[in-house]
């Protein structure tokens, strides 16, 4: 993948120090910041890892002038894992949390995008541009038809967070055929409140830029949401059709390459 700025370097991780700087930045975000944890999370070298991570291919936004050696320099992580690997695998990650079966027999070909965060000092600028212009080269290289993820509200407390939810399920909930729904043991859900109750504006605040983002390009949501105690987050799962993106997100997402 071709460097987008001069300073920044965009790749597959390549080697063991890449995986542990992409690991290293998570820990900063999802447990230093926000507060997660979990059983293979590494304090004493502040790593947030898991078992699934050697499986996955790691997209990472590498600033050159930061210190590698210090597992520095590793500012943007995506994790990506297609329909291939999973069925070597026997499975997603994102099982834990959703029934994808919907998915299974769409027969699509499909991508499950995870563990997405961007240093703090890089949020704002251009890092989530360009990790997105990376995932749009591996999607396209390997003809990937329906990506899907989950992305997380911060906090797990479900009242405060009723109008985004609801605003989600009431004008964003994924068509019949694509309608993964989270596991009935975790299932929390989302019309909290009616649609004439919900100030869009107010909502749409609250939402997290990702899922924003997802939402601009014709992303829908699964039907309900998982409250993750152990991240401290409520997971819904996006879902994307890259052939229902309209005109304009599709020449933005893909840089006019397909």
């Amino acid at each position: 993948m071709h460097p987008p700025e001069d300073h920044f370097e965009l790749r597959l991780a390549q080697t063991e120090a890449d995986l542990r700087a992409a690991q290293r930045l998570r820990y900063e975000v999802f447990v230093a910041e926000l507060n997660g944890d979990g059983p293979l999370v590494d304090h004493e070298n502040r790593l947030e890892r898991d078992a699934f991570d050697p499986h996955y291919d790691h997209l990472i936004l590498v600033d050159r002038r930061r210190d590698a050696g210090a597992l520095d320099h590793v500012v943007g992580v995506y994790r990506l894992l297609t329909s291939e690997r999973a069925a070597a695998l026997g499975r997603f990650y994102t099982e834990d949390e959703y029934d994808l079966t919907r998915l299974g027999e769409s027969g699509r070909r499909l991508l499950e995008l995870g563990r997405s965060c961007v240093h703090p000092d890089y949020r704002g600028g251009t890092a989530l541009y360009h990790l997105w212009n990376g995932l749009a080269e591996y999607v396209l290289e390997r003809e990937v038809e329906i990506l899907f993820g989950v992305a997380s509200f911060h906090g797990t407390d479900v009242e405060a967070l009723a109008e985004p939810l609801s605003l989600l399920h009431h004008r964003f909930l994924a068509p019949e055929p694509l309608r993964v729904r989270a596991v009935a043991e975790h299932f929390q859900r989302m019309d909290l409140l009616a649609e004439d109750r919900i100030d869009r504006k107010r909502a749409m605040l609250a939402m997290p830029a990702l899922i924003k983002a997802y939402l601009r390009l014709g992303g829908f949501v699964g039907e309900g949401a998982y409250i993750d105690c152990a991240f401290n987050t409520i997971d819904v799962c996006l879902v994307m059709d890259t052939a229902q993106m309209n005109a304009k997100s599709r020449a933005r997402y893909t840089r006019g390459r397909g």
